[in-house]
């Protein structure tokens, strides 16, 4: 056996050991989402045990260097222990913005001193974070931003306000980007790291359509940040502002991939038209489009594997996830139109324990937004077209 084969073998064995069944079924609600941090309150014992035991091991981070929580795998080890996950249905142990958007810009930017204190308690699940990007005025064009840093010698005195801030009401910290210049557009931006308890910190649910709020508004009067809380150099911030963005975009183009739980389109499928006496199922046109798209999420998945490993190589196009975030979203709003199909009328249904509150039709108006977050279909589109297609501006 080849040392791959090996850990493999330990993997699965690990995994059958310490995956509690219950973290093996299908995600039914948010609550069965473990996002860690100070006020986390775990949905059942098992949630906690399954986070717990795989932050232990390091593999809530697999590829990060164990110095910082992480478990030290190359990238070949990494895909194993993926493919071992999907192979038993494995929940994610944590999902985290400061797993797939902090931790990167950290590690590439951070000082050793940041590195050791976030990190470690990012892959733990001990601090939950959300972003401080975009603004009432500064939303497709970013760098417009105008929440404002005053230096006050060791430290700033940050104003302003923020929009679309995800979750921003259970984070615990916030990575925020602010203007300490104003004679520079991206020039003038620093990225920095603060409380989100920090006296003159506050936040405003905004309600969706679907009735159901992950986003809200931040406001910053007068919050005290100090300078060691700052990522890179002065002014700099627009550097590490654009490597997160990169790795925002593939975390959304990930919904195209669906769960590692089950089928839920198929499943709902069979459950609401049936089967016909062909052993398929009964509706020919949903069968159809439903073969349609689980082709075109084979060949997205097939895709994404690729620029994985070319990503972990060093081998991606710097414009490979904007490509990746709009056709990810692209199928994610696609196979929940096709869940809405398959539903009928009852789909809609809003309120009924039976509906579970409604979740699939929450859910369904809640992708809409997919096309928006992380930068807009139509500048993903533009950023292909000029940097991978090169096509003129």
């Amino acid at each position: 056996m080849t040392d791959l084969d090996t850990f493999r073998t330990e993997t699965r064995a690990w995994l059958a050991e310490n995956c509690p069944p219950e973290m093996r079924e299908p995600v039914r609600s948010d609550a069965d989402i473990c996002w860690g941090g100070r006020n986390f309150k775990p949905s059942s014992p098992a949630q906690k045990d399954w986070m717990d035991r795989m932050a232990a091991r390091g593999w809530t981070v697999p590829d990060w260097p164990r110095a910082y929580g992480g478990g030290g795998l190359s990238p070949a080890e990494t895909k194993i222990l993926r493919e071992e996950m999907a192979a038993i249905k494995a929940r994610n142990p944590l999902n985290s913005f400061g797993i797939s958007m902090l931790g990167p810009a950290l590690l590439k930017y951070g000082t050793e001193e940041q590195k050791l204190d976030h990190l470690t308690k990012i892959a733990r699940g001990e601090i939950r974070w959300c972003q401080g990007y975009s603004e009432p005025n500064a939303g497709s064009d970013l760098a417009s931003l105008a929440a404002s840093a005053e230096d006050a010698g060791d430290h700033y005195i940050v104003n302003g306000q923020k929009v679309w801030t995800s979750y921003a009401d259970k984070a615990d910290w916030i990575f925020c980007l602010v203007r300490t210049d104003k004679t520079s557009k991206q020039g003038g931006i620093s990225f920095v790291l603060f409380d989100m308890t920090s006296p003159g910190v506050s936040t405003k649910p905004i309600l969706l359509i679907s009735g159901y709020s992950p986003f809200c508004e931040t406001f910053m009067d007068n919050v005290k940040v100090p300078k060691n809380q700052r990522v890179h150099d002065e002014n700099k911030g627009w550097d590490v502002a654009k490597y997160l963005l990169g790795h925002e975009r593939e975390m959304i183009s990930g919904m195209g991939l669906g769960t590692a739980s089950g089928n839920p389109l198929i499943d709902g499928a069979i459950a609401t038209i049936g089967i016909g006496p062909d052993g398929r199922l009964a509706d020919p046109l949903l069968r159809a489009q439903i073969a349609t798209f689980e082709v075109r999420a084979s060949a997205f998945r097939a895709m994404s594997e690729r620029f994985i490993d070319e990503l972990k190589a060093g081998r991606a196009h710097p414009a490979q996830p904007s490509m990746m975030k709009y056709y990810g979203t692209e199928l994610n709003k696609s196979r929940h139109e096709l869940m809405m199909a398959a539903g009928g009328a009852d789909a809609l249904e809003w309120e009924s324990v039976a509906s579970n509150g409604g979740a699939g039709a929450r859910a369904w108006l809640r992708t809409k937004a997919n096309s928006i977050e992380g930068g807009t279909s139509e500048i993903q589109l533009n950023i292909v077209a000029k940097r991978i297609l090169d096509l003129p501006a």
